[in-house]
């Protein structure tokens, strides 16, 4: 898919890898949603970078964890810059709980998760199917994590969250083909706002990775347009992690 000219929502797209994501995709010719249920600020700020160097971009608050909010995102989306072409499934939450302490992983924790970090992809995708299937074309990516692959993360519940992703890209991906393609671009350790407050481990672990070296979010970003841009590729879950899981 050539992204020029395209209308592109990043969920979560004001901060981290969903700001590397808008600005990336925007240098490509797109057009750029960037949704954010908190970060106001930082959507705005992203948008006034886009705007700065002549490109097209819109914030927009949306819890994506609300079907209705989800719903009416994609509306607004479609009457202010046009129907929604490329979706970046971004957004996502945690919580820092030891892996071997499963009394703190209480439903609460179980629920804020998954409403997020995965029944909101898959309201996301719902939502904009339509949209895409009357263009003809569409491609969503799913940021993904390696928590998901090797079961170790910032909690358990987290994890489980994150494979629970994996496995919606790939049924969403048969959900939604032909006109339709969804992939799952799958982090390592990312240099990004989760890590404030934990430097020092950060520094530990780059040198025991086989780059050394931490990801950025323009890393990432890099290749979650690459996979957009791929017409041959759907159901593909993507690792970038500097040699991390090997």
């Amino acid at each position: 898919m050539d992204l020029h000219g395209k209308t592109a929502l990043v969920t979560g797209g004001g901060t981290g890898i969903g700001r590397a994501t808008s600005l990336a995709l925007a240098k490509r010719g797109a057009k750029v949603i960037v949704n954010y249920s908190r970060s106001r600020a930082e959507a705005e700020d992203t948008v006034r970078q886009i705007t700065s160097e002549g490109g097209r971009a819109l914030a927009i608050q949306a819890d994506i964890s609300r079907d209705g909010e989800v719903r009416d995102l994609f509306e607004a989306a479609a009457r202010q810059l046009g129907p929604v072409h490329v979706l970046v499934n971004n957004a996502g939450v945690t919580k820092h709980i030891p892996m071997e302490d499963l009394d703190s992983a209480t439903e609460e924790v179980w629920d804020e998760l998954y409403a997020t970090n995965v029944k909101g992809m898959f309201y996301c995708a719902r939502a904009v199917a339509p949209h895409m299937k009357r263009s003809g074309q569409g491609a969503i990516v799913n940021i993904g994590s390696i928590a998901g692959q090797t079961g170790l993360g910032s909690s358990l519940p987290y994890a489980v969250s994150k494979a629970a992703v994996h496995g919606l890209t790939k049924s969403l991906a048969r959900a939604l083909a032909p006109d339709i393609r969804v992939n799952c671009i799958v982090p390592g350790a990312v240099a990004t706002r989760w890590w404030t407050g934990k430097e020092a481990a950060m520094h530990r672990l780059a040198p025991n990775l086989l780059l050394q070296r931490i990801s950025e979010p323009e890393d990432i970003a890099q290749l979650v347009c690459a996979a957009l841009e791929q017409e041959a590729m759907t159901g593909q879950i993507i690792t970038v992690d500097s040699g991390q899981t090997l």
